[in-house]
């Protein structure tokens, strides 16, 4: 891997392989950072997705129960920027949750302008049985990390949590 905007060494088979997610390659031990957690967050994601496949509900729908879960009754653009992602795309979320009887939308009493999000018995009992389905999975997942080497991870990710939400937030309000 170069520097150069975090590119794979084209001349290197196994940097370029890495990089554009060939199983078989081997992660460079001199790739940049940004090309490191660039790969590491797409088998995350894709994990993500495998592990929800079979609990009847889209991992994005899932992500938006979970928040309703935590916080029943947020308005869409609450569920779209605790959740990282978009109104309409929460829009598009909450329309099939609806349909399939998980979320419901309610105004609110105090100004009937506010739409907010509610989540219904099925609702709660789908985010339950999800839990119950992808819990186990991304707990064995993880069964690798040496024990000594989790507060470092912890520490970092919490710092990469805070530090890109901020980034977003600050993109967001340009």
């Amino acid at each position: 891997m170069t520097e150069t905007g975090s590119r794979p060494d084209l001349h290197d088979a196994n940097a370029q392989a890495w990089a554009w997610g060939d199983v078989d390659g081997e992660a460079p031990l001199d790739a940049p950072l940004s090309a490191l957690v660039s790969v590491a967050t797409r088998l995350l994601g894709a994990f993500w997705w495998c592990t929800a496949q079979g609990t009847g509900i889209s991992p994005a729908g899932l992500g938006v129960i979970r928040l309703l879960a935590a916080r029943d009754g947020l308005k869409s653009s609450e569920v779209a920027a605790r959740g990282w992602s978009t109104p309409g795309t929460v829009t598009t979320v909450v329309d099939t949750l609806e349909r399939d009887g998980f979320v419901e939308r309610r105004r609110d009493p105090d100004d009937r302008r506010v739409v907010r999000l509610y989540l219904t018995d099925q609702g709660r009992e789908k985010v339950t049985d999800s839990i119950a389905v992808i819990g186990p999975k991304w707990h064995d997942a993880f069964g690798y990390v040496d024990p000594a080497d989790e507060p470092v991870i912890r520490k970092f990710l919490a710092d990469t949590i805070e530090h890109f939400g901020k980034l977003v937030r600050e993109e967001r309000s340009k």
